[in-house]
């Protein structure tokens, strides 16, 4: 596939280094070996290995979905080519520290890399995302001889992780899981429970995986409190980190999905008996971390997973975007409305008002979206290398407000987007010859997994914005502010028109908040917290629209105009629809907590 199809490197450009200013990471000691110039390179790249690696089957691994006959799955060979190839070419240990073969990629460089194979093939490209992930986690809890059994093997490419976290009775309600794990007086725990929704929990991709396994410790307390992690891999490992006989990991069943195929997901027993690690019964684990602290530490992984999910659902938006803005411009049908002439010459539909305003609305969803995306995952280079403390704390604050949206909105408008394009093609749309319908029923899990819509709303309403006296809360009023205040110095009266819009939402927004919390109950505050986090969505996404034109003013050509036609829709035809979700938010109507279930 032409590469232009999947994603606008000039907007990568633009954001990175224009908006972002991605180059002057270099002159933090951690990335002081790279530039513009390497960055540029591991953009080609992705790119180009993208293209032609993760593309070319993506249509194939939908049609022939990840196969169980009882005792192995089986997948279409072109997944582990892929796999191998983004290996090989250093991207799966890129952000990594030397010492674990990495070369110190940012993490906001390495995320506009992995959106190339997420718009190419985001199925294939979920292994890799999951493995990265797990890798993380063990490099930033695991023990240095965990970090060298488990964690290195995933970063070479030689095996596969996967966070084990849902059962069959607790999917989103964590404090319900009721995997056991008992101590073994040598080290090491046996686990007994069943996992249910394990993206990539069985394949022959590698040599190993390595299961991150939430479970509760024998005579742990009820509750997340009692929660421990513990990796267990499909295979045991010695201390020598050989690979050594199957540990009692058995795969149940496959889950046959709506889309996102080509990730196998799976139903794990642990500890059922069909293998016998040492003779004795039981998955055996290994403590990560302290026990009662796993979920704080399964935490690091999921937050990097959500917002590799937000990553996934711009990325899956943005590619369905650019299918049909090039099917709209060689697409002749109709005539203009001022035509008067039936003989005149019919038009391609990207000339047509409406078709204009899908594929407008599109722009909006998906530019807006990468660019939220990309500034969280600065956000995490902050976090970690800036050298002002104080900025390091406020990037981790605000980082933390902003990853329950993150997740969510590119989830529900980049979806939204994938539905235009749909309606872009028209007939042709729901057929799959032209890939857009693979793209919404791929992009559609991405709302439901790493928590759903509504645990994004809780935790956002419930937690980061009013915990600590509300300061979350505060400081995204502050750095929307901020933004305001320079929209206004430019001396441009639209710009300073629009930072007044979006400062009286934030305004409001924040007078939503509290007064959703007056009653002090969270069963009422609560109640409307979806409408909260739309809201505090469309509002960061009008910020992050402020900020992208402040960065494109003053500049000429069709790229900039396109920019600032973008924003223009966002903020006069999106920002007005968070009116109602605040007074919904403010209003405390209790309609959803004494509706009677009898009723529906």
């Amino acid at each position: 596939m032409d590469p232009d199809l999947l994603l606008s490197r000039r907007d990568l450009d633009f954001l990175l280094f224009d908006w972002l200013d991605v180059a002057g990471l270099a002159a933090r000691p951690p990335y002081s070996e790279h530039g513009r110039e390497t960055f540029d390179a591991f953009l080609d790249v992705s790119a180009e290995l993208a293209a032609s690696h993760f593309a070319p089957h993506n249509a194939v691994g939908d049609a022939n979905e990840p196969q169980f006959d009882g005792e192995r799955v089986t997948l279409i060979p072109e997944i582990g080519v892929a796999l191998r190839a983004f290996a090989d070419a250093g991207l799966l240990s890129a952000g990594m520290a030397e010492e674990h073969g990495g070369v110190q990629l940012p993490a906001v460089v390495q995320q506009a890399c992995f959106a190339w194979f997420q718009a190419a093939n985001v199925s294939t490209s979920g292994y890799s995302l999951l493995a990265m992930a797990n890798a993380n986690l063990m490099l930033a809890h695991g023990t240095p001889e965990q970090v060298t059994r488990f964690a290195v093997p995933i970063l070479d490419g030689r095996w596969f992780g996967t966070m084990c976290l849902s059962e069959p009775q607790a999917g989103s309600s964590l404090a319900d899981v009721a995997t056991r794990a008992v101590p073994q007086g040598d080290g090491t725990y046996r686990l007994f429970g069943n996992k249910m929704w394990i993206s990539g929990g069985e394949h022959d991709l590698g040599d190993n995986i390595v299961h991150l396994v939430l479970a509760r410790v024998e005579g742990a307390p009820p509750g997340v409190k009692g929660l421990s992690l513990f990796a267990t891999p499909k295979f045991v490992v010695g201390e020598d980190g050989s690979v050594g006989e199957r540990n009692d990991v058995v795969l149940a069943g496959l889950n046959h999905k709506m889309g996102f195929r080509g990730t196998v997901n799976t139903v794990l027993n642990f500890g059922e008996g069909t293998h016998r690690p040492g003779g004795a019964p039981g998955a055996v684990g290994e403590l990560v971390g302290e026990e009662g602290s796993g979920l704080a530490v399964m935490f690091h992984m999921m937050n990097e997973a959500r917002i590799g999910v937000g990553a996934g659902a711009v990325a899956l938006g943005y590619t369905g975007y650019l299918r049909s803005l090039d099917y709209a411009r060689g697409r002749v049908q109709g005539r203009p409305l001022d035509a008067r002439d039936p003989a005149s010459a019919p038009v391609a539909i990207v000339e047509h008002a409406d078709v204009r305003r899908m594929l407008l609305a599109q722009k909006s969803y998906v530019e807006g979206g990468l660019a939220l995306v990309l500034r969280a995952a600065l956000l995490v280079d902050d976090k970690r290398t800036h050298p002002d403390t104080a900025h390091r704390e406020r990037a981790g604050a605000l980082l933390d407000v902003l990853t329950p949206i993150v997740k969510s909105w590119p989830s529900q408008w980049c979806l939204a987007a994938n539905d235009l394009a749909i309606q872009v093609h028209g007939g042709y749309g729901y057929t799959r010859e032209y890939g857009v319908e693979q793209l919404y029923r791929d992009n559609r899990l991405n709302p439901i997994h790493e928590g759903t819509h509504g645990i994004q709303a809780q935790d956002l309403l419930g937690r980061k914005l009013v915990q600590a006296r509300g300061s979350g809360l505060d400081l995204l009023g502050a750095v929307i502010a901020e933004t305001c205040e320079r929209a206004r110095a430019t001396g441009d009266p639209t710009l300073a028109s629009y930072a007044d819009q979006v400062g009286d939402v934030s305004a409001s927004f924040a007078t939503a908040v509290a007064r959703a919390w007056e009653s002090g109950e969270p069963r009422r505050a609560l109640v409307n917290a979806t409408s909260g986090l739309e809201a505090a969505g469309h509002l960061v996404l009008a910020w992050t629209w402020l900020d992208l034109l402040v960065a494109a003013h003053g500049r000429a050509g069709d790229f900039f105009d396109g920019k600032r036609a973008a924003g223009r829709y966002f903020l006069t035809h999106e920002l007005p629809k968070v009116g109602p979700m605040l007074d919904l938010l403010a209003g405390g109507d209790q309609l959803f907590n004494e509706v009677d279930p009898v009723w529906l």
